[in-house]
């Protein structure tokens, strides 16, 4: 492989990481880098702003994910809107992590079940019912984020920028997590 090509994979790679690393999205990303407390740990946790399953970045908003959560659950968006603030607020942690440390990631699993176990006592709906909506709109933030890097990918095979086995190289990687975050 010549170097320019290799140098072209490793910035095209790099920049996809960073895409998608700003892309993933959570309806729990509403708050700081968590800690735990001494409340509850299966609550205590919440990705950072603009990050995880379904915040910041290319993928959804907050308020988008109040609307579909609110159409998929069948309640008011103000109330969803409200119970997912109420979340992050009680989630918060105490004191940001120190200059220089990366803090320590939430398990996303238990991450996962204290949201759901929140909306649904805030929202008196049944905890399955929104762990379920949650995971429609995770795999459905999933596809679109495949479909836009799919995309990406093809254009720049297109345009002679990468060869198809460079850009099925890097599908491969963010499938595999090795980079960008994909594949969970």
């Amino acid at each position: 492989m010549s170097k320019t090509k290799k140098i072209t994979l490793c910035v095209t790679a790099g920049a996809l990481a960073l895409g998608a690393g700003l892309g993933i999205t959570t309806v729990a990303s509403a708050t700081t880098t968590p800690t735990p407390s001494a409340t509850s740990s299966a609550e205590s946790t919440a990705p950072a702003e603009g990050h995880g399953k379904f915040g910041g970045g290319h993928g959804r908003d907050r308020g988008q994910i109040a609307a579909e959560l609110a159409t998929k659950l069948g309640v008011d968006e103000a109330k969803v809107t409200e119970a997912l603030k109420a979340f992050r607020e009680a989630n918060k942690p105490a004191t940001p992590p120190a200059e220089g440390t990366e803090g320590t990631k939430p398990d996303r699993t238990a991450q996962d079940a204290a949201l759901a176990k929140s909306l649904a006592a805030a929202l008196g709906i049944d905890e399955a019912k929104v762990t379920a909506a949650l995971e429609e709109i995770r795999t459905a933030a999933q596809e679109e984020r495949a479909a836009a890097l799919k995309t990406k990918l093809d254009k720049a095979v297109t345009d002679g920028k990468l060869t198809q086995a460079e850009a099925d190289a890097v599908t491969k990687a963010v499938e595999a997590g090795v980079i960008g975050g994909g594949g969970r």
